[in-house]
């Protein structure tokens, strides 16, 4: 990645500025900004996160914002209300406080001397979920957004629910939010009631894997901050970015084809990552892209933007499976909108363990898949430190029902949304289908292209789910998430179908058998034609200079599956190590944990534990350190969740709480 020194704009630094909402709560934010800006004015990109900007994304918001304050931006990293070295306290994600905040934050930064009165927001993931979530208020001054890794429906897509069913990322993602919601503000900034500020935030943390257990069906709740429920209320222009190692990769098309704002998409090879310094590659210019949009839809100027195709998408090679990839081969293509005019559908019909386009004898075919079934599913987001890509699925394909087709005579391009329409009875009046698509090589290696889960009791609605009438027969529709993936000659692509997906999804109540009847079932695959029109859309990637950091203790990253007797267990560590960071001293440290336990014949003995340890000092000796624990189990009628949260200042623990067995309903789940 090429590194700018030297902008057209030489670049200054406020490290904290305190921005005082109408209530009298202080935001804190650190600033980049052209030197000359008060006497010529720029516009502002905000970026607005509860991530911690002293030490938590110091080093991306390095590389990213002082690059665009050298092309003539205002550049704000803003802590939200409650973190960071921001006042108050935070309640729950995405909040009506929250988006508020955030339309005073602009109103503010719209009217300062140094600023033009045009206001852009950047994020990835909360901040490109909040991103949308203003815009869909309409503030004045915001005229363009970036969005990375976001989405526009909480309920259908993001880290809590999947088609209904309930998602261990729930658990996980509530683990990591108790954990960085407790650490302190610096005192260095603070000042001297940083201890008081602490011991209130401790207190006041909320337990957010019991409130999001306490809405598995999409009510109110998911609705707010889902702009997907009145894209037209969307006016500011959106540049909506996804990769296909991420979760959340589904949002770009469906922003492109509906908003009416001007928007346009990108989806590449990556993970949970900005482009620019994202695994795996290529890479692009990520940052020279975003500036090309700000450009125009904040200053005025002709960068072409307007004229780029709707979309800009990665289509992967394929490849073996593996943990890891640090590259993706593939090619670079354009098109009209998603998946695009070039697309059409090829339909197969079920038969016995085959894909065929004529349909055959209406098989009876039952499945109640092993509970070890998920085994090699990899992480739901792939953000952490990885090892995290499915592994090869021939293992939860011996628990699955598998329809294959020939193998392919001519290359084929699968772009867009797979689609299979299931006829299906259950002997459980709740249960979940797992609809995998793979790509099997003719060595025998089984890549996962695509997948879908769907919660039976959710097949008409997410609003009213209805239990499953067992024997009765059901059409359901389960739709994969988007891909754009090339399978090559003499590959096959198999249908998998199992009952369970453990432990990216939590199981249902019962170990159900669903029978499949083949006659009323297929498969729709959306296929690009081959029009030989690869482009090569992109810069090489280029950021600012990277912050200066002192390595203490070097991060690692296991990922183990043991087995005692029946009982399965998968065990993740994240040790983050600890950096300092020289251009104010802090050392920072983070080591997340978590371990899945299943007995492989009993759907109710499935158990999750998270351990996270956060670590602040200084080499003048003030150290502090906090350590939250959760667990969470189910019986056939509740969920079950216990927490605690330890807090030492040096060896001393100054504070301590604890949630004992909090019960949730299941409600169908």
């Amino acid at each position: 990645m090429a590194v700018i020194r030297n902008f057209p704009r030489p670049v200054k630094e406020t490290e904290n500025l305190w921005i005082t909402l109408p209530d009298g709560c202080r935001l804190a934010a650190r600033v980049w900004m052209p030197e000359d800006a008060d006497d010529r004015p720029v516009p502002a990109i905000l970026e607005y996160l509860p991530y911690r900007k002293r030490d938590g994304t110091a080093v991306r918001d390095q590389l990213t914002h002082p690059y665009f304050a050298g092309y003539g931006y205002a550049c704000l990293r803003v802590d939200m209300r409650g973190n960071g070295e921001s006042d108050g306290l935070m309640s729950d994600e995405y909040s009506a406080q929250e988006q508020e905040d955030c339309l005073a934050l602009i109103d503010w930064i719209a009217a300062q001397p140094w600023c033009s009165g045009a206001v852009g927001m950047i994020g990835i993931s909360w901040g490109g979920f909040n991103g949308l979530q203003v815009a869909f208020h309409q503030p004045e001054a915001l005229k363009a957004v970036v969005t990375l890794c976001s989405t526009d429906d909480r309920f259908a897509d993001d880290i809590h629910y999947k088609g209904g069913c309930i998602l261990n990322e729930n658990l996980g993602w509530a683990a990591t939010m108790l954990s960085y919601s407790s650490r302190p503000a610096d005192p260095v900034l603070y000042g001297t009631h940083w201890r008081d500020n602490w011991l209130e935030r401790l207190d006041n943390n909320p337990l957010l894997a019991h409130v999001w257990l306490g809405h598995p069906w999409r009510d109110e709740y998911w609705k707010h901050g889902s702009i997907c429920e009145d894209f037209s209320r969307v006016k500011a222009a959106v540049l909506a970015v996804g990769g296909w190692g991420d979760a959340y990769s589904n949002a770009v098309p469906r922003l492109v084809n509906g908003l009416s704002s001007p928007v346009k998409g990108i989806i590449g090879p990556w993970v949970h990552k900005y482009p620019h310094f994202a695994i795996p590659e290529p890479r692009i210019g990520f940052l020279q892209e975003a500036l090309r949009w700000w450009d125009h839809w904040l200053k005025g100027e002709e960068t072409g933007v307007d004229t780029d195709p709707a979309m800009r998408t990665y289509v992967q090679d394929s490849v073996p499976p593996k943990p890891m990839y640090t590259e993706r081969s593939g090619r670079w293509v354009a098109d009209d909108g998603w998946p695009g005019s070039n697309v059409s559908i090829r339909s197969y019909r079920l038969g016995a363990g085959v894909l065929s386009k004529e349909t055959g004898e209406d098989l009876k075919l039952e499945i109640c898949s092993p509970l070890s079934t998920g085994r090699e599913g990899g992480e739901f987001c792939i953000i952490w430190m990885g090892p995290d890509f499915p592994g090869d699925q021939s293992a939860d394909d011996a628990g699955s029902l598998c329809f294959d087709t020939a193998p392919a005579e001519a290359p084929c391009d699968v772009f867009g949304a797979v689609v299979a329409e299931l006829e299906l009875s259950s002997d459980k009046p709740v249960a979940q289908i797992i609809v995998r698509l793979n790509d099997v090589s003719p060595t025998g290696e089984v890549t996962r292209i695509t997948y879908g889960v769907l919660n039976l009791c959710h097949r008409d609605s997410h609003e009213t789910p209805e239990a499953l009438e067992p024997g009765r027969t059901y059409r359901v529709r389960v739709q994969l998430d988007d891909i754009a993936w090339r399978v090559p000659v003499g590959h096959r692509l198999r249908l998998a179908l199992s009952t369970c997906y453990w432990p990216l999804i939590w199981p249902s109540p019962e170990a159900a058998t669903l029978t499949v009847h083949t006659a009323g079932s297929a498969l729709h695959l959306p296929v690009r034609a081959d029009l030989n029109d690869a482009v090569t859309p992109f810069q090489p990637p280029e950021s600012a200079e990277a912050l200066a950091l002192e390595t203490k203790r070097p991060g690692q990253n296991t990922r183990e599956w043991s087995a005692d007797g029946s009982e399965l267990t998968l065990t993740i560590m994240d040790d983050f190590g600890e950096d300092k960071d020289l251009t104010h001293g802090l050392t920072t440290g983070s080591v997340g944990r978590e371990t899945y336990t299943i007995e492989l014949g009993d759907p109710l003995s499935a158990r999750a534990k998270t351990h996270w340890t956060q670590t602040l000092s200084r080499d003048d000796g003030w150290a502090v350190r906090t350590e939250t624990f959760q667990e969470m189990w189910a019986d056939a009628t509740h969920f079950h969740i216990s927490a605690r949260i330890e807090a030492y200042e040096g060896d001393e623990l100054v504070f301590e709480k604890d949630w004992v067995d909090e019960t949730v309903p299941r409600r169908l789940v």
